[in-house]
């Protein structure tokens, strides 16, 4: 439940009636790729027991092209999670200061500065070493993240009078629709994650199951959300929901959606350094748990993602561009091209069917991404 969760009621007002199917479509593409990509991670032993003989999305993709190199697929991999994580990392940074320089408009600060300030109070996640205190932080995120659907959705109650299914565009363009198949698809995506917390999990069988009830729930909450807010405000909806709301709302709503910037930083940037520190202490183990090392790579990461908050121009079309390439290629194409490769042999005719099928899917999203935000950088540097 991301901050694109904001953005479905807009996504609404492109996409139409067809919006509510592609946010039910993509819970369940999203649900399938996860299920798939975790099944990878398992391999039947001499007495057709399933073991699991691989930990992370790397060593999926190292299984898979290890006829062409051991390590290609992972690197590949890798680099792909690395950039996704780093520029996820980075909006939350931009968001941050956007948001206090709206919430504080009398105090003269531009948003870099903002920016600036948000990222001091970052500073302790140099020293997160274990996923329990992100998953923590996590779960104050989410009661962060209700408390704003709460308090938007219970505003958009108080206008029922107002609503209309008239409102809802039977004809729609092109090129926005497809921006909104970006915003419903990338509110689901949560690959990267899935194979650590699996392995994390008490009771590993459960997987599924949850797999299933978390998105169907989120399926429900996200529809709800959408359908709700943008029968409120038709087509005045604007990109972020919460800018529709009243100015006393506005200013509750915006710190609240800092505060849940701020918590689901630590979070991806977790992720991020522990794959770059695996990465350089592979093959030299006595230094794997070397704190200084550890601090060395999260304080550059840190520092890091503040630079390109501060100097990179047009963030927000360079995050689309590589968000259509990362994005695409970790929720849809990799999981369903990694489960093609170790299981074609096991699965049924439909199996196989569906797995082209997302993978086509993917590509297309991918590729519709990559022109539009290809377009849009050309408009900008024109």
């Amino acid at each position: 439940q991301g901050i694109f969760v904001l953005g479905l009621p807009y996504a609404l007002l492109h996409s139409g009636y067809s919006g509510l199917l592609l946010i039910v479509l993509a819970a369940a593409l999203c649900c399938h790729t996860g299920k798939i990509l975790v099944v990878c991670l398992y391999e039947e032993n001499e007495d057709g027991q399933l073991v699991r003989v691989r930990d992370t999305y790397e060593d999926i993709a190292n299984a898979c092209c290890k006829n062409l190199s051991p390590k290609l697929g992972g690197i590949v991999v890798n680099v792909t999670q690395v950039v996704e994580l780093i520029m996820t990392c980075i909006l939350y940074l931009i968001v941050s200061g956007n948001l206090l320089s709206h919430s504080f408009p009398y105090v003269a600060l531009t948003e870099k500065t903002w920016s600036v300030i948000a990222f001091v109070t970052l500073l302790p996640c140099v020293f997160i070493r274990t996923l329990k205190i992100v998953s923590k932080l996590s779960q104050l995120c989410s009661l962060v993240h209700f408390v704003i659907i709460l308090v938007v959705m219970t505003y958009c109650l108080t206008q029922i009078h107002q609503w209309s299914w008239a409102k809802f565009r039977l004809s729609i363009e092109f090129e926005d629709f497809l921006v909104s198949v970006g915003v419903i698809i990338f509110s689901y995506t949560s690959q990267i994650f899935l194979p650590t917390l699996e392995g994390n999990m008490k009771n590993p069988g459960e997987f599924r199951c949850m797999l299933n009830w978390t998105h169907f729930f989120a399926c429900v909450l996200k529809t709800t959300f959408a359908l709700t807010a943008f029968l409120t405000w038709g087509e005045e909806t604007k990109e972020v929901i919460t800018d529709n709301l009243p100015s006393f709302l506005k200013t509750l709503v915006n710190l609240c959606l800092l505060t849940k910037a701020l918590l689901s930083y630590p979070l991806p940037f977790f992720a991020a350094t522990e794959i770059v520190h695996a990465c350089i202490s592979k093959g030299n183990h006595s230094n794997y748990r070397s704190p200084l090392l550890s601090l060395g790579v999260r304080g550059s990461f840190l520092l890091l993602t503040l630079l390109m908050a501060m100097f990179t121009p047009h963030f927000a079309l360079l995050m689309g561009l590589s968000g259509s390439v990362t994005g695409a290629a970790m929720t849809f194409l990799l999981p369903s091209l990694f489960h093609l490769k170790l299981k074609w042999k096991k699965l049924s005719f439909l199996e196989k069917c569906a797995d082209i099928s997302v993978f086509i899917l993917g590509f297309l999203c991918s590729l519709a991404g990559i022109v539009c935000s290809i377009k849009g950088l050309l408009e900008v540097f024109g």
